[in-house]
């Protein structure tokens, strides 16, 4: 990799990962005073860049060492081979400077001060990251607007619901203007409305701010929505890196619309779709990822008494065996 790709200004690859490996090394009990030493390769061999603006989804099943890359591209954690920029900064040697650069959301752990209500949280924030009194003031009022968070500031944080402290701990990563924003599941626990408006306020922020994001999650609306590019990571390996449509094709995927009729029927029969299970007047049907379920719902609302219905999107796991059958088949 060339070093132009890593430059500070970011005006190329503003992440930049070559070849980067970490590894753990695990002990554990295997008799009276005996141990064994096992190594775990949670990143192996990572190698892609992502340049500045671009909104990624980062995805794999659990334990596939996507929470390992973030820890390793904010300095939490020290490759343990390869080499790692953001911005032109190496995270874990200049840990310090690179943070006032990025922002970061765990969804199952928090940046907020657990016991102190909501916007002490905040003003500690301006405090760290010595952000200007009228840009902390015009950060947090957008924020607070736009998460909805004004009835939640003199809350403690312990307080809060999952959801709320998931839209807290947002706007808390903002409050500097982070150039790159990294969200590992930050929807986890927000409703559908909490969803959307989360959504709507990353969309916002990408497109008048140009801010880089790195999203991981397990809820593929949140790449559908969000992101023109998902990268598929499992045991550490990149599997794939390209647009949406493209991973339900390599994994041939099918999404599911759940059918409520009015009583019970023979399986339905309409095109491009296949009944996968009836349970009374209950119906599954099986359709590809890649298609649109407007025209099918149309058409079964025309032939058939529809009470209500839903969308399932596939399993992402699902969606990565498939492509390791396929892989092991060629």
């Amino acid at each position: 990799m060339a070093d132009d790709t890593l430059t500070e200004d970011g005006t190329a690859d503003f992440i930049a990962l070559e070849q980067v490996e970490k590894v753990f090394v695990v002990r554990r009990k295997t008799g009276f005073l005996k141990r064994e030493r096992r190594e775990v390769r949670a990143v192996d061999s990572l190698s892609f860049t992502v340049a500045r603006g671009e909104m990624v989804g980062y995805i794999g099943p659990n334990g596939a060492g996507k929470s390992t890359t973030i820890k390793m591209l904010t300095g939490i954690l020290t490759p343990s081979a390869g080499r790692l920029r953001v911005a032109g900064i190496d995270p874990s040697r200049e840990r310090r400077r690179l943070a006032h650069r990025i922002g970061v959301v765990f969804g199952q752990r928090t940046t907020l001060w657990w016991d102190l209500p909501l916007i002490d949280s905040y003003r500690l924030a301006h405090r760290m990251y010595r952000i200007p009194d009228a840009r902390y003031r015009e950060n947090l009022d957008r924020c607070v607007e736009l998460l909805e968070l004004e009835a939640l500031l003199d809350v403690p944080v312990r307080q809060l619901s999952l959801g709320q402290r998931m839209r807290g701990d947002i706007a808390a990563a903002l409050l500097h203007d982070p150039e790159v924003l990294y969200l590992d599941e930050p929807t986890i626990g927000l409703d559908v409305v909490s969803k959307a408006k989360v959504r709507g306020f990353l969309r916002e922020l990408n497109a008048e701010r140009g801010t880089t994001v790195l999203l991981t999650t397990h809820d593929l609306q949140d790449i559908e929505q969000l992101c023109s590019r998902v990268m598929v990571i499992d045991h550490g390996r990149l599997m794939y890196d390209g647009p949406l449509a493209g991973l339900h094709e390599a994994g041939e995927s099918e999404r599911t619309l759940v059918v409520d009729l009015e009583r019970e029927l023979p399986p339905v029969e309409v095109e491009s779709a296949r009944v996968v299970r009836v349970e009374g007047p209950r119906q599954w049907l099986a359709f590809p990822a890649g298609q649109s379920a407007a025209p099918l719902v149309a058409r079964l609302a025309a032939e058939y008494p529809l009470v209500d219905l839903s969308v399932r999107e596939p399993d992402i796991e699902a969606v990565i065996a498939k492509m390791y059958a396929e892989k092991a088949v060629s």
